[in-house]
């Protein structure tokens, strides 16, 4: 093999600096290039002694590379990737690695792996979660692509990703676009997590908690089964003052919220394939009205409701929208789990799940301590059709159902909404139902359109029409 650096990064944002800062920590080195001159030699020589590499063109970044040649892509997903590949394609040779780390669309993965591998390029898609501390530190990752860059990937990959139990959480996913559809269910499930934390912080608000109150609450939970990432920061942010004020930082946030599009690319897939996914799309729902802040603060003006105020005993609602939100978030990842497994199948993916949420067990954002009880469960049935139906899930949501419940049914009477919890409710509630309303559905169908239906005192499969009366304007 020829002399060089040992990996090439493009793209030195705050996410490529800390990529690469973490690379060079595990004993590799690094080339980088960024469109922008002046960032490349700022970086380089804010990290004196460190093994890095920084060129000025394209053509010197590929030269300075060891064969076969690793580029990893931090730029924006999109067009911007169309362009760095454009560029790179000449400069390149037959078996040289392309790997875009960002948020890129599975699909936009999938037409880039058919564009480069006629040329005897390789591409991989990876997923990378953790943000800018999991970037330094430790991410989850999620490579997808051609099985033979595993073995070339591996040592680097595993060396800076995050580790649980000794293990590091990045595994090859699966071929073409794999890496990135995982990440992107990651990204969704992440919008359910953070909605249903939002609706708990609104119901312990509506008892007449404080911020430091709530603090203390998620710091509590932070110690039992909802320990996670999230709660934790949920913690530290409600505790967190304005320097200028000495308000809570929270109270001094307008209530509109951002998104990149990963959630909404969840939802349109989920369409395509008849998967339920109610609380994501409860989660992704209550961003897009947030955003309609103008058109909330009219409403609130026009439209009458309850004052949204709990009077309960605190202790009790703590205890009961712990385990709503307990509840909640494992209908949230049965959902994403369950998309998934529908994808697995129809691309001939071949993912594993139980490993998957075994390395989204530390760096990434949705990390939380019950993630090993998805994956015992599901190593326990390779064959489970929802995750809701493992023993171990099956008794916790038996356990708090009515605590969600109450929960729910109190929100709903104070004019509170919760949305996330209310949809996995019902999510809940559907799927244990034997017999839902689908029947008269079904009649209303056939009586407007002739569709046919099925009978419960028929075979399967034979189909049937009722010769309905007519209806007179």
């Amino acid at each position: 093999m020829s002399q060089g650096s040992d990996i090439g990064l493009i793209g030195l944002a705050v996410m490529g600096q800390n990529l690469v800062l973490n690379i060079e920590s595990r004993g590799f080195a690094v080339s980088v290039y960024n469109r922008t001159s002046a960032t490349t030699d700022e970086f380089v020589a804010r990290h004196p002694g460190k093994r890095l590499t920084g060129c000025h063109a394209l053509p010197d970044f590929v030269a300075s590379l060891a064969r076969p040649r690793k580029l990893m892509i931090m730029v924006k997903a999109g067009a911007a990737v169309d362009a760095v590949i454009e560029q790179l394609i000449p400069l390149l040779e037959a078996d040289d690695i392309i790997i875009d780390g960002g948020n890129s669309l599975y699909t936009d993965t999938e037409r880039r792996d058919a564009w480069l591998t006629p040329l005897g390029l390789r591409f991989v898609g990876a997923g990378v979660s953790g943000g800018e501390e999991g970037a330094r530190k430790g991410p989850a990752i999620m490579p997808g692509g051609p099985a033979s860059t595993w073995g070339v990937m591996q040592p680097i990959f595993e060396a800076i990703a995050a580790r649980v139990d000794g293990q590091p959480c990045v595994m090859h996913i699966g071929p073409g676009g794999a890496g990135h559809y995982v990440k992107m269910i990651h990204n969704g499930i992440e919008y359910g997590d953070m909605q249903l934390i939002c609706e708990a912080y609104s119901l312990l608000q509506a008892a007449g908690m404080d911020t430091d109150d709530m603090a203390a609450v998620f710091e509590q939970w932070n110690e039992g089964e909802l320990q996670s990432y999230l709660i934790q920061i949920t913690a530290k942010a409600l505790a967190q003052r304005d320097a200028e004020t000495g308000q809570p930082v929270v109270d001094l946030i307008l209530d509109k919220a951002g998104q990149k599009g990963t959630g909404q690319w969840t939802q349109l897939n989920a369409a395509e394939n008849a998967v339920v996914i109610s609380t994501i799309n409860a989660a992704v729902e209550a961003r897009v009205l947030s955003s309609q802040k103008a058109q909330r603060v009219l409403a609130s003006r026009q439209l009458q409701g309850p004052p949204a105020r709990l009077a309960v005993d605190r202790a009790t609602l703590v205890a009961q929208v712990h385990d709503a939100l307990y509840a909640s978030k494992i209908v949230s990842y049965a959902q994403g789990l369950d998309l998934m497994r529908t994808m697995s199948d129809k691309k001939q993916w071949a993912l594993d799940l139980g490993s998957i949420a075994s390395i989204w067990r530390g760096g990434c954002i949705i990390r939380a301590r019950f993630l090993n009880r998805i994956t015992e469960a599901c190593q326990a049935d390779p064959t489970l059709g929802n995750l809701m139906l493992a023993p171990f899930f099956q008794q916790v949501l038996n356990r708090g159902q009515m605590a969600w419940r109450q929960v729910v049914a109190q929100a709903v009477g104070a004019g509170i909404p919760v949305p996330a919890f209310s949809a996995s409710l019902a999510y809940y509630d559907s799927l244990r139902t034997e017999r839902l309303s689908a029947n008269l559905l079904q009649a209303q169908r056939d009586f407007f359109g002739a569709h046919t239906y099925e009978r419960i005192d028929r075979p399967a499969g034979q189909w049937f029409h009722t010769d309905w009366p007519e209806v007179i304007d």
